[in-house]
């Protein structure tokens, strides 16, 4: 059976990225594009590559979005909450921006401000909750709403929910600092990139614990300590067009091991097809991942100030968007969860 597909907000990065994904999938069929500015556009005059080179981009109106099986809402912030409620009820609608990740009212109006739109079904299907106990992928099941992750959430859960889990870190003192590519922070910075490229700079942006990601960050591994944790966090744009490297650091429980450690991140991510944990000494680059539905981890106790070092990377479009998107969509539709996400490199 193909789902009929609608992508609103196809213009911009992850909704491009949502057209490459699809064109893969099997049971999808894409049928309608949307966007605001480039209404009456083709989707090539934004995106190189791509099988629906020709389709024309239509205004984003919940009239022409309901005459579909599945609706992915790659809109910008605060802007997925109102089309939602206009839709008709038993569509699964996806949500690629920040509307309805947050539990917290509190924390909403804190970091994003205006009204809290409430919280969807959180689509990290890897996710540890319940201080471990359970993941977060049987929440998916026969969902209709889901909320995708932030990139820059996704990669720090990932690197350091099975450490919190197994009481082996402590739940105050994390520190993340994160090399971004230019997609990760939006189309703007994207075109900064032909500025940063000649000279191969970086910088850091948002700095001093307010970039938006945070409280969602806390709220995932608050579920896999099952105690409330407190991070800083901090982003760093590098000239690199996708990518996301996140050097994840936490004070070590009194006696915790790096063979503790490993076996903990085994327990939880051996059997995940879509998370790789790397041998003692080897760790990720951000060119491991380009183009996949992948996060790679590595490992290291640092003995002198007595840390973990927990380097994750993953391709902030795919694993960090639109690939985790379409990977909660399968589980909720009960097919195969890597359908479509086995086949899908750049190179």
């Amino acid at each position: 059976m193909a789902y009929s597909v609608a992508v609103a907000g196809a213009s911009g990065n992850a909704g491009g990225e949502l057209l490459r994904l699809i064109a893969k999938h099997p049971d999808l069929e894409l049928k309608t594009v949307t966007a605001s500015s480039m209404v009456g556009r083709r989707v090539s005059d934004v995106h190189a590559a791509t099988e629906f080179a020709d389709r024309v981009f239509v205004a984003t109106e919940a009239s022409i979005l309901a005459d579909h099986d599945i609706v992915f809402l790659a809109l910008p912030h605060a802007m997925s909450a109102a089309l939602a409620k206009q839709l008709p009820e038993g569509i699964l609608v996806i949500d690629c921006a920040a509307d309805f990740r947050l539990e917290s009212e509190a924390d909403w109006v804190k970091f994003y401000g205006g009204e809290h739109a409430g919280t969807w079904t959180y689509g990290m299907p890897e996710l540890l909750i319940d201080h471990g106990s359970a993941k977060q992928r049987d929440a998916l099941k026969d969902a209709k709403t889901i909320a995708v992750p932030g990139c820059n959430v996704t990669a720090i859960t990932l690197g350091l929910a099975p450490a919190l889990a197994a009481d082996l870190i402590e739940a105050s003192d994390i520190v993340s600092v994160l090399t971004v590519g230019t997609s990760g922070a939006g189309r703007g910075a994207t075109e900064q990139l032909y500025e940063l490229e000649p000279t191969g700079s970086a910088n850091a942006y948002q700095v001093g614990g307010i970039h938006r990601h945070t409280p969602e960050i806390e709220q995932n591994l608050s579920k896999s300590a099952g105690q409330p944790i407190q991070i800083s966090f901090t982003p760093v744009l590098a000239s690199l067009d996708r990518g996301i490297l996140a050097v994840n650091t936490a004070k070590l429980k009194p006696g915790a091991t790096l063979e503790q450690l490993r076996a903990a991140y085994s327990s939880a991510y051996d059997e995940e097809f879509f998370i790789e944990v790397l041998e003692d000494g080897k760790f990720p680059s951000t060119a491991d991942t380009i183009g996949l539905n992948k996060a790679i981890i590595g490992l290291a106790v640092d003995e002198h100030s007595r840390r973990l070092v927990s380097i994750c990377a993953i391709d902030n479009l795919v694993k960090g968007t639109a690939g985790a998107a379409i990977q909660s969509i399968n589980i909720a539709l009960g097919i195969p969860e890597q359908t479509g996400l086995t086949e899908i490199g750049l190179h």
